[in-house]
């Protein structure tokens, strides 16, 4: 898969990747509260993964991409366990017990971590746009979180917080440990062999799937696939791409802007208006974002200028 174009600046192509995969990462938290009621973790995590990895493995022929070198694959192999694997798992489990806009707002403080991670670790600049950015967004998703947890419809769970937090950590690590093998390999190698060892972990889970689909209704099948083809196997791979031309704590700071959008989302899907807090808090979401990808041209690096700074072609 590439994403290549004579006539299409790199810039805007990463600009499209990274609006494509926020937008597919939200939708996602409403369709996993749908399949969810009729799907186990463990099998909705399975069945997703088998989706994503169907899609990916067929790319992988068209675009006739072979095995990544071997470098990559101790990043894949983590990401694929500690993201694709145990991120899913613990985030199905999660929003069993908490409403979709709480848990995108819990798993959205992963960008912190990402952020603190990528300094310590792949020695990336925390610069004082970037942490005013997430702070501001930050607090815009808890606006959002709080506002749709004192809804008639909110739900709450110390469970179900803890479990959304460890999602957090897992997105978190998986995104680090993901980074590296990009000098290596292709976005699309490294996003399907990372589904692919995910989707082996998630193997164990194969006979609850195969008595839970026959029982489960259209709906839930239909949105079990979805979030294969989509969140997973179309935007982890649009994701990789901007990953590779972006610092991680940088680019992670652009999915805060994800809580704003699931409320956007339930409401137009739902018919859920939002309260004027629940709009605020969305509002300052995107302000952080924009304000963390913000630069004085005249400062800027010419890493930061180009999109193949960061990483691999």
């Amino acid at each position: 898969m590439t994403f290549r174009s004579s006539s299409i600046p790199p810039g805007v192509l990463t600009v499209g990747a990274v609006t494509f995969t926020v937008f597919a990462w939200a939708s996602a938290f409403v369709s996993i509260r749908s399949a969810g009621a009729a799907f186990s973790p463990g099998a909705l995590a399975l069945g997703r993964l088998l989706a994503a990895s169907l899609v990916l493995v067929v790319l992988l022929l068209i675009s006739r991409q072979g095995l990544p070198p071997r470098e990559a694959w101790r990043g894949i192999l983590v990401s694929g366990v500690v993201w694709f694997c145990g991120y899913t798992i613990v985030l199905n489990w999660g929003e069993r017990l908490v409403d979709a806009g709480t848990a995108s707002l819990l798993v959205n403080t992963g960008p912190i971590l990402m952020a603190l991670l990528a300094a310590r670790l792949l020695g990336e600049a925390l610069p004082p746009r970037l942490l005013v950015g997430m702070a501001v967004s930050f607090a815009g998703a808890v606006v959002v979180g709080l506002s749709m947890s004192s809804g008639d419809g909110g739900s709450t769970s110390v469970l179900g917080v803890v479990l959304c937090l460890l999602a957090a950590v897992a997105y978190a690590s998986g995104v680090i440990a993901q980074k590296p093998a990009l000098s290596y390999g292709t976005p699309l190698q490294v996003t399907a062999f990372a589904c692919l060892t995910g989707t082996v972990a998630c193997l164990p889970f194969t006979g609850r799937l195969i008595a839970e689909l026959p029982q489960a209704p259209v709906s839930a099948t239909l949105n079990m696939v979805y979030l294969g083809v989509v969140p997973t196997a179309l935007a982890f791979t649009t994701w990789t791409y901007a990953l590779a031309r972006m610092p991680a704590g940088k680019l992670g700071a652009t999915t805060y802007a994800v809580p704003a959008i699931v409320v956007l989302l339930s409401w137009a899907l739902l018919g859920e208006v939002p309260a004027w807090l629940t709009l605020l808090g969305g509002a300052l979401c995107l302000a952080g974002v924009a304000v963390s990808r913000y630069a004085p041209r005249a400062s800027r690096t010419p890493a930061e200028d180009s999109p193949l700074g960061a990483g691999r072609t």
